[in-house]
């Protein structure tokens, strides 16, 4: 791990690379991304702008940093798709996990995700670069579900599993992003998770799931 400089960070450097990102990652929870500033992270992680600035060229630098190691966390995502059963029980059970995978990663990393749609939505390449990452794993296996069942003549050959997949994830995206606000259109969260699984579950099977 090197400084902005070029230097290697020793161990101590490491440690204190980390609390900035740590304690920005607390700051973006509760406050504005806007309005989030170096020497406020600085002052939280108990050093100083001068320090900050050896490791990150701005604050959208180091939220860039976490925004890309979340986004390698999110491939954990791929495996509740690849390789299961959509038949029968199990795709009840593939349509559920999925759904709750979905609303847990978004859940735990609300305050980043928030930042990284906003910087999607404002054209900045480098966030939307992410958001992509973060769901096209997902989206590729979803299609390679729908294109398998196609072949066994379980789905409408006429429908496009890139389509069917994009439209699914787009859904989970949004409904994970608004979960707070749930309550708004009269929803409990309890009812959030079988619904979305029910829709899940059609969207790729074209039937209403076996429990």
């Amino acid at each position: 791990m090197r400084t902005v400089d070029g230097r290697v960070a020793g161990r101590r450097g490491q440690a204190t690379r980390q609390k900035l990102l740590d304690c920005l990652s607390e700051m973006l929870s509760s406050s504005p991304y806007r309005d989030v500033k170096v020497i406020d992270v600085a002052r939280r992680a108990g050093t100083s702008p001068a320090t900050f600035y050896q490791y990150f060229p701005d604050v959208e630098g180091a939220v860039l940093e976490i925004a890309d190691r979340m986004a390698a966390d999110g491939s954990a995502l791929t495996a509740l798709v690849e390789g299961r059963s959509w038949a029968g029980k199990a795709g009840w059970q593939t349509a559920q996990e999925l759904v709750d995978g979905f609303l847990e990663f978004w859940k735990k990393n609300d305050a980043i995700l928030r930042v990284i749609d906003l910087g999607a939505a404002e054209g900045d390449k480098r966030f939307a670069r992410i958001r992509a990452k973060i769901l096209n794993s997902v989206n590729s296996s979803l299609a390679d579900s729908v294109a398998e069942l196609q072949s066994k003549g379980r789905v409408d050959k006429d429908l496009s599993p890139a389509a069917i997949a994009g439209s699914l994830v787009a859904m989970l995206a949004a409904v994970a992003s608004h979960q707070k606000g749930a309550s708004a259109w009269g929803v409990k969260q309890a009812e959030l998770r079988p619904s979305l699984a029910v829709l899940v579950h059609l969207g790729i099977t074209g039937r209403k799931p076996t429990r």
